[in-house]
């Protein structure tokens, strides 16, 4: 039986949580810009610039995870999707996360923070029950990860607490939202490539030894330069990831899939963690020759932005029944998040410029998510494509 209309939003979880997450993601930058100009500051009791992180990494950027999560788990174990009472609930649960963050200041932190990480700790709950119910216990590392991304966010909350800036926490988020995109994205973007590829040349060969050793190498790194970014060994860790995965990437033939931008973005938005890696090495070695907190934007914008936005499309296509193929609006959206990215690293580099760099990074931000929000609102919030 066809599910009614109204109730297609909850059919699955990238559904709402994808379409909720652009918003987040266009919104919350929306927000920042004039909080960063000082002209005006939320009721929140986290510092501007924590608000504007957590709100970030904890609240689109997870909201994002969820939308994935919850859609691969039933293709990884054959259940049904999430859907319905329980996925209505996650959302519900994101939601008042956001708003009691916003409002901390309000309703004090510790109930802000309560309210807030119900959210991780039952999406968690629902993505192991899923995984353990199917005996599908090769993606329990999977349920680690967003039960990790919970603790993050509890310890952000705690660091603010105690000293007014969640530095440790930050980084710690960071990290564990990048090995997400190191370990689904070494598992996604191979196998599409394959596919894609095998019926015109061979595509690129399996999971080995170098994609171990990449994986490993960025965990370390990224462990060293969490506890603390200026240890003798963090740049030099980092350095080799960055090696390490810029190999890998080669190894997957990404040029052979110009033809095609839904998969081609894939390799350009992966592109950027091994940039991410070698640019911070190189400032952590040489500060005074290339900014830190831009080498950081190369992950945070750079590979945020452009993967969220390829598996985005990519998700909402296939899972509503539309063609694999980008059209052009689906390529705009990718220029003007990869504009962005360019936008926000060189920023500290345009001497008296600095603010219009900044402004032009969060508009094209802004224009990239809100575009998707709005171009994909039929498709993630209606019924499925009718199949011929």
């Amino acid at each position: 039986m066809t599910a009614p209309r109204s109730h297609h939003w909850l059919s699955c979880g990238f559904r709402p949580f994808f379409f909720l997450g652009a918003l987040a993601m266009a919104l919350g930058v929306l927000a920042w810009l004039p909080m960063l100009a000082g002209a005006w500051e939320p009721p929140t009791a986290f510092a501007p610039r924590d608000w504007h992180v957590h709100t970030m990494l904890f609240g689109a950027l997870m909201a994002i995870v969820a939308g994935f999560a919850l859609t691969a788990v039933s293709h990884w174990t054959g259940r049904p999707p999430v859907a319905g009472r329980t996925l209505l609930l996650l959302v519900v649960l994101w939601g008042a996360g956001r708003a009691a963050v916003t409002a901390s200041a309000l309703t004090g932190p510790l109930a802000a923070a309560l309210v807030d990480l119900a959210f991780p700790i039952a999406l968690a709950a629902v993505f192991a029950r899923e995984v353990i119910a199917a005996g599908n216990l090769r993606n329990l590392p999977i349920v680690g990860m967003i039960a990790l991304l919970g603790a993050a966010d509890a310890a952000f909350h705690a660091e603010a607490a105690a000293t007014g800036v969640a530095l440790h926490a930050t980084r710690a988020g960071v990290a564990l939202l990048l090995m997400l995109v190191i370990v689904i994205g070494g598992r996604i973007i191979p196998v599409f490539t394959r596919n894609w590829l095998n019926a015109r040349r061979a595509g690129p060969p399996p999971f080995g030894i170098l994609d171990g050793l990449a994986v490993a190498a960025a965990a370390l790194a990224l462990a060293a330069w969490t506890a603390d970014p200026d240890l003798g060994v963090t740049a030099p860790l980092l350095a080799v990831a960055g090696v390490l995965h810029a190999v890998r990437l080669a190894r997957w033939r990404g040029l052979a899939t110009l033809g095609e931008p839904l998969l081609a973005v894939l390799h350009f938005g992966y592109a950027t963690v091994p940039l991410g890696f070698l640019l911070l090495a190189a400032a952590l070695l040489a500060p005074a020759a290339f900014d830190p907190v831009a080498a950081l934007h190369v992950w945070l914008v750079g590979t945020f932005g452009s993967m969220t936005l390829a598996v985005m499309t990519r998700a909402s296509r296939g899972h509503s029944g539309r063609g694999l193929a980008a059209d052009r609006v689906d390529v705009a959206l990718y220029a003007l998040a990869f504009a962005g990215a360019a936008a926000r690293v060189a920023a500290p580099f345009a001497d008296g410029g600095f603010a219009t760099a900044l402004n032009l990074a969060g508009g094209l931000w802004i224009a990239a998510f809100l575009g998707f929000a709005l171009r994909y609102a039929p498709i993630l919030l209606g019924p499925p494509a009718a199949r011929a």
